[in-house]
């Protein structure tokens, strides 16, 4: 989409209305190069973006406030790189989702959104060191074979698998539930610093979007979107993690679980999954549907 300013016009109504693709898709048809908007009625912005009228004259108010600054420099200034939907490393991925991002935020290297193969390795936040052990037979050929490691950078499973990737010479992709100002949990901080340099973080938050219960669960959709393979490594029966799972099916994604000890809580959520059918993780090779190593 060629369209005189289009890209800020999207930032800057994004950075008001955090909200997926799918909710701009009346407007996008009526207003494709969102011109219009700023001088839109209430009543005319509260069917377009489906909101009631009170909701609609706050954001009119909002965008007034905000239409200014140019956001593709502002976002620059701060290393961070806006990718729109219709922007040619826009994963194609993302777009077979539902609700798909209108804009991913990044920091870091972002030619690894083009990467081929990028395999998600997830798990719970009160992972043990069986995942760790896990890993360290699961990740090394995923590495060898290009895949990129994708996870959600929380504590846990998710830590663990990007400094696993990092540390045998891969490149991993942090998908965030906050903005790229937010870093969350705050032990991860030296993770941050080194995944944002060196490899990639991306959320669909604007910058100065906080920590909310509900962004995490929205998260997994994309770690799921972006992965060709998920691979889940102790995780309770109910879980985020399993969120995560159920995305993955819906969109015919190859998944893979680590078996664990019967009387594991944190290998129920695994288990039950393999009896239902997902692929044993023994190591990276029956991942990638070669001859199995040593037993984890």
């Amino acid at each position: 989409m060629v369209i005189d300013r289009f890209e800020d016009r999207l930032l800057a109504l994004h950075y008001v209305f955090p909200a997926p693709l799918n909710r701009f898709g009346r407007l996008l048809a009526a207003d494709p190069g969102l011109e219009a908007l700023p001088d839109m009625g209430i009543a005319e912005l509260a069917f377009l973006l489906d909101l009631d009228t009170d909701r609609a004259e706050l954001l009119r108010k909002k965008l007034r406030l905000h239409a200014d600054p140019p956001y593709t420099e502002l976002y620059a200034a701060s290393s961070i790189t806006p990718i729109l939907y219709s922007h040619v490393l826009y994963p194609h991925s993302l777009t077979q989702l539902i609700d798909p991002p209108a804009v991913l935020y990044t920091a870091g290297d972002t030619s690894l959104l083009s990467m081929q193969n990028k395999a998600a390795i997830i798990g719970s936040r009160k992972a043990t060191a069986y995942s760790r052990i896990a890993m360290e037979k699961i990740i090394p050929p995923l590495v060898g074979q290009g895949y990129a490691i994708v996870s959600g950078l929380a504590m846990g499973a998710d830590a663990m698998a990007h400094e696993a990737a990092i540390r045998h010479g891969g490149k991993t992709i942090g998908v965030l539930g906050t903005g790229l100002s937010h870093r969350y949990p705050k032990q991860n901080n030296s993770l941050y610093e080194v995944m944002q340099t060196g490899h990639l973080l991306v959320t669909e938050y604007p910058p100065y979007a906080g920590p909310k219960k509900w962004q995490f669960p929205m998260r997994n959709r994309i770690i799921s979107g972006l992965s060709d393979i998920i691979i889940v490594t102790e995780a309770a029966r109910r879980s985020g993690t399993m969120s995560t799972i159920d995305h993955a099916l819906e969109h015919g994604k190859d998944v893979h679980a680590v078996p664990g000890p019967i009387d594991s809580p944190l290998s129920a959520g695994p288990n039950r999954l393999i009896l239902e059918g997902a692929a044993p993780a023994l190591d990276g090779y029956t991942v990638l549907g070669g001859p199995p190593g040593e037993p984890v």
